[in-house]
């Protein structure tokens, strides 16, 4: 287990690092950091914003003792990683990811497959194979950066990024998985789409997507696609 650093971040936030690289292990330690607070709701806490080796604790100093706001959150922080009682509820969710492979939905498939010396039906295999855990959100609202794809897939992003990717479309970049959530530019590698709306902000939690949730594609057909996004 790393030792975290804390550092201030601006009046309001403390930023508690575990480490500078993509891992699965540190970003595990991140998202039981986030669980515990969550669950011990302290009244200064308002907001925690994961990433792969790192947890933004957001806080309300109004709440807090007078003196060093900073110091009293790390305080909390550093007691909850010491106390081994202090185990975070199981709330992460599994979500299966319906995603039509290819074609007009994966433009980058066959190429991609080329490039790893597989055929197209293996790299959609062994993309769909395993389970993803959402390391953290960014780039743009709802988009999850997905830990768990097989090292031997891993691709560099397009040398030219495109000036939009579909919403929904299912993307490699580098080691990384991930999904956009709504028509963007990206340089990812495009090797299918799924019909699930990732980002709306009628619902009650915009972000279908949550870090520390799991997720698991399951390849379905085009007639599947257009039947579950609602097309004629």
């Amino acid at each position: 287990m790393s030792t975290p650093h804390f550092e201030p971040l601006g009046d309001d936030a403390l930023l508690v690092r575990f480490g500078e690289r993509i891992g699965a292990d540190t970003n595990a330690q991140v998202h039981r950091l986030a669980a515990r607070l969550r669950d011990r709701s302290p009244c200064w806490l308002r907001d925690l914003v994961p990433a792969y080796a790192s947890l933004a604790v957001f806080f309300d100093a109004d709440r807090l003792p007078n003196g060093d706001a900073h110091a009293a959150v790390g305080d909390t922080v550093a007691a909850l990683l010491s106390d081994p009682s202090s185990r975070p509820s199981a709330d992460s969710v599994l979500h299966e990811v319906p995603v039509c492979y290819g074609g007009e939905y994966g433009e980058d498939l066959v190429e991609a497959a080329q490039a790893l010396g597989l055929d197209a039906g293996t790299l959609i295999a062994r993309h769909s194979g395993p389970l993803y855990t959402v390391a953290m959100i960014g780039f743009a609202p709802g988009f999850p950066y997905l830990l768990g794809l097989d090292s031997a897939l891993a691709l560099p992003r397009l040398a030219t990024p495109r000036t939009r990717v579909p919403a929904g479309s299912v993307a490699i970049g580098g080691a990384q998985a991930g999904i956009y959530p709504r028509a963007s530019p990206g340089g990812w590698r495009l090797l299918g789409r799924t019909p699930r709306v990732l980002f709306d902000v009628a619902r009650a939690q915009p972000a279908l997507l949550q870090p520390g949730d799991r997720v698991r594609f399951v390849p379905i057909d085009e007639a599947t696609f257009r039947d579950m996004a609602g097309s004629p």
